[in-house]
């Protein structure tokens, strides 16, 4: 393989049903980066059907090109149809990088093509970096139960590849009217020729809290002891008008639904305000809450990794600290003053 021929920094842009996932935005910022650094053109390639609407939309979140596949056999996501479409793409336009949301169908469509393409594949990536002597993506995620931070490289194949969990890096703001290139592929697929066929999309109804947009979040961790004392965080949570989320032992513990789970195999947050109570730090959950705006620590332990990446930090029992906390929060909503007593 000849690594010469490879240049430009591609994002697999998602859609579904005409709308762009956020994560395909957020990672047009990161691709930005990377392509400055390497200073070649970056790229975005949407797949699906009656999509060209959205070249410019991606266009204005920083992408220099977008290749489109417009196709009825795209309509909705296979693997095999797509994975045929990033193949050709690849194959003829050669990119060095190519950046997947790490959703069920980004990581679906990441290892097919990595698979069939002959490449590496990084899963999970919260950190993305350039390597500019050897033009090599430094891709890092938590390893070992999350105890380190690894970085891995692709070093003699390529595309480099990687997934990268939502809300884990943040979208440029958009320039209304910015100019790109637009450029579009035929496919030759037919409908008899697939393996699999979608009979029916069933859309989840059931009513779950999103913690990937809450703009107040209220974590509790083990030491809170049990579950009857984790209820001080719902009480908590309710009195300042916030959502409740977890780290993975509370989840595994069953005080709390596993969509409520913060941290590395749970969901990644980015809230205007993060309270971790009785939160260890760990970097497995600290992958998913380290980007929120200001993250206020509560543990009765000061020597706890969380607050090194807290904002404010109070070393103290949360059984104790946050009974108070709730009745002056209380008391300023009944249009008290708070006592510093």
């Amino acid at each position: 393989m000849n690594l010469e021929e490879y240049r430009g920094v591609w994002v697999f842009i998602e859609q579904n049903d005409g709308k762009i996932e956020g994560v395909s935005l957020e990672l047009l910022g990161a691709g930005r980066k990377l392509a400055d650094k390497l200073q070649v053109p970056l790229g975005g390639f949407l797949l699906g059907q009656g999509i060209k609407s959205l070249a410019n939309k991606v266009i204005e979140y920083g992408a220099d090109e977008i290749y489109i596949i417009d196709h009825p056999i795209l309509k909705d996501y296979r693997t095999e149809s797509y994975m045929k479409g990033v193949d050709m793409l690849a194959e003829k336009y050669k990119p060095e990088i190519i950046l997947y949301g790490a959703t069920p169908n980004g990581k679906d469509l990441a290892s097919a093509v990595a698979t069939d393409l002959n490449t590496g594949l990084t899963a999970d990536t919260t950190m993305l970096d350039i390597d500019l002597d050897n033009r090599l993506l430094e891709a890092c995620r938590p390893a070992f139960g999350g105890n380190i931070m690894a970085t891995i490289l692709c070093k003699k194949h390529r595309p480099q590849m990687a997934t990268v969990r939502p809300k884990v890096m943040k979208a440029v703001e958009p320039v209304a009217g910015r100019i790109g290139k637009v450029i579009e592929e035929q496919i030759t697929l037919k409908e008899e020729d697939m393996r699999t066929k979608v009979l029916q999309i069933v859309n989840d109804v059931t009513k779950k809290a999103n913690l990937a947009d809450a703009h107040v979040i209220v974590c509790g961790g083990k030491g809170m002891g049990d579950e009857k004392n984790f209820q001080l965080i719902h009480e908590f949570a309710e009195t300042i008008g916030a959502s409740v989320g977890g780290t993975r032992d509370v989840v595994e513990a069953g005080w709390l639904p596993h969509y409520l789970q913060i941290g590395q195999t749970g969901e990644t947050v980015t809230p205007k305000i993060f309270f971790a109570v009785a939160v260890s730090g760990a970097i497995q959950h600290v992958v998913g809450m380290k980007n929120s705006d200001t993250i206020i620590a509560i543990n009765k332990d000061p020597k706890a990794p969380i607050f090194d990446v807290a904002t404010y930090g109070i070393v103290g029992d949360a059984m104790e600290i946050l009974p108070k906390l709730i009745e002056q929060f209380k008391q300023v909503q009944k249009g008290g003053a708070i006592s510093y007593v």
